[in-house]
């Protein structure tokens, strides 16, 4: 589920309306879905989306009903699932057919005849979006971006079930490492053929596959195309954040300070996420507001990181991160010796 920024984007709207009433009381209860959904009680996050949503008569963000009902199928109540999906598609308009389909969390309801409507409206939506793009190009990196982003959710969906360093979690890690292999020549020969394709030309989705591919690169490939990158932001082509979010993984290959805390490390023995190394951590939030990016305090929420530079500091020291390849680093506190993992954000 996107508790978590790199793994997909939905555009923040309501499903009905915007929050009228009550936005303490819907505000409260989402926080509180949210941690419940961390701690890996799915049945009382739903139970809390639901109650934000009666809070507010019914109404509420596409984001957060999209979470509840992968809470609810997380639960095996796939009617209330539906519920939520046939909300945020029939009301909301909601278009984002590779988030969904790579959606782990909605699984159980693959089988259901229900889903197959879900997702042909979707497709719907979509294609009628779709209408002025590169068609060709676009199909393609529609493949790429399933290929990249489903693996790496499935992943997660075993960590966060207690499978970190698992039998299961290595073959899935590796897993990654081979197919990004695989999708990297299929996205070069497209920057290589069209430059940096915008938003205009391929959609949000397509420009998006295009920066995940090369963030998932190796540091000479993201070396080659950082400077088409920083020209496709100039010419309205590309994000600032996206933008923000390569610097941090090259700087952090190059010298092992990263810019803009977008990297964050996790301690191999007991899961716990960091942020890795920066470059003038007091200003962060500063360099991140001028690209767009939100501070850094609610960004590292998602790995259950309480920002402070007291903590970022003190985090480090338990690590001792060693210069980093530019990969997720899942550091050992008794060794220290590292080990190389797939890229999630």
């Amino acid at each position: 589920m996107k508790l978590r920024i790199l793994l997909t984007s939905v555009v923040l709207a309501w499903s009905v309306a915007a929050i009228a009433q009550t936005p303490n009381a819907y505000d409260l209860n989402v926080k509180l879905a949210e941690q419940y959904y961390r701690s890996g009680d799915f049945l009382k996050a739903a139970q809390s989306y639901s109650q934000a949503f009666f809070s507010n008569k019914n109404l509420g963000l596409i984001t957060d009903r999209y979470k509840a009902a992968c809470c609810w199928a997380m639960t095996n109540e796939v009617d209330s699932s539906f519920y939520q999906l046939e909300k945020i598609v029939k009301t909301g308009f909601y278009t984002n057919y590779h988030e969904i389909v790579t959606e782990p969390d909605l699984i159980v309801l693959h089988n259901d005849s229900r889903w197959k409507n879900i997702i042909m409206t979707i497709k719907a939506l979509k294609d009628k979006e779709r209408e002025n793009l590169n068609l060709p190009v676009v199909a393609a990196l529609d493949s790429v971006y399933v290929d990249d982003q489903f693996p790496r959710r499935v992943l997660m969906s075993i960590e966060k079930s207690g499978g970190l360093r698992s039998a299961r979690w290595e073959a899935k890690a590796k897993e990654i490492m081979r197919q990004d292999s695989l999708n990297l020549p299929r996205i070069t020969k497209i920057l290589d053929q069209y430059g940096w394709l915008g938003k205009e030309e391929i959609g949000i989705e397509g420009n998006r596959t295009l920066f995940l591919v090369i963030q998932h690169a190796d540091i000479k490939t993201q070396e080659k195309y950082l400077p088409m990158l920083r020209a496709a932001v100039i010419s309205g082509k590309a994000s600032a954040s996206s933008l923000a979010l390569l610097e941090d993984r090259v700087s952090l290959r190059q010298i092992n300070k990263q810019i803009y805390g977008s990297q964050i490390g996790q301690n191999y023995f007991t899961g716990a996420y960091y942020v890795l190394p920066m470059d003038d951590p007091e200003n962060v939030n500063k360099r991140r507001a001028a690209v767009g990016l939100e501070p850094l305090e609610g960004y590292v929420k998602q790995w259950g990181i309480a920002w402070s530079i007291e903590h970022y500091y003190k985090d480090l020291e338990m690590n001792k991160v060693p210069s980093s390849p530019g990969i997720r680093r899942l550091t050992p506190i008794k060794d220290k010796v590292t080990r190389p993992f797939p890229a999630v954000n």
